[in-house]
């Protein structure tokens, strides 16, 4: 016989209510605006053939040309392991190449191919869209505030 659930004693606050509102931790408030964000980048490229952590890897290699996985993996946040499944897959998939290093045998070059960089510039007009909306009614001060505002949070643990 299964119990029916009884209700939370605590019901879970709405996203802007209570501690997931102005009142909230900062730590809490960036990885709940993260997953908002997150959420929307994966609605965004439904149909596109591409998921955000590979847009974010197409994006360092097209801004960074010749970086190696190890140097991706810095980049973007992700593991090692992680970036190489992706690599592997954007292989596959023909977006981007694989060289050898002039001097370093072992290490290979990533670049991105005719069809990655289409990939990209079509991805990119869908995270630029949502870009857009999280800057609605900002002034350009605001907006430069808070971006120099993450620049500081990442650089306080970067020494």
């Amino acid at each position: 016989m299964m119990r029916k659930p009884t209700a939370s004693p605590h019901p879970v606050p709405k996203v802007g209510e209570g501690k997931r509102g102005a009142a909230g931790r900062l730590g809490y408030l960036l990885r709940q605006a993260s997953h908002a964000w997150r959420q929307r980048m994966d609605r965004a490229f439904v149909g596109l053939g591409v998921t955000p952590p590979q847009f974010l890897v197409l994006t360092m290699i097209a801004n960074y040309p010749g970086l190696s996985g190890a140097d991706l993996a810095r980049l973007t946040f992700l593991t090692p392991q992680t970036v190489s499944v992706i690599v592997a897959n954007l292989v596959r998939g023909g977006a981007i190449v694989r060289r050898r290093h002039n001097i370093h045998g072992r290490i290979q070059h990533l670049d991105l191919t005719p069809s990655g960089r289409a990939l990209l510039a079509r991805s990119r007009a869908r995270a630029h869209a949502i870009e857009r909306t999280l800057l609605a009614g900002l002034s350009v001060g605001e907006e430069r505030t808070i971006r120099a505002w993450l620049v500081r949070v990442a650089l306080a643990d970067a020494a």
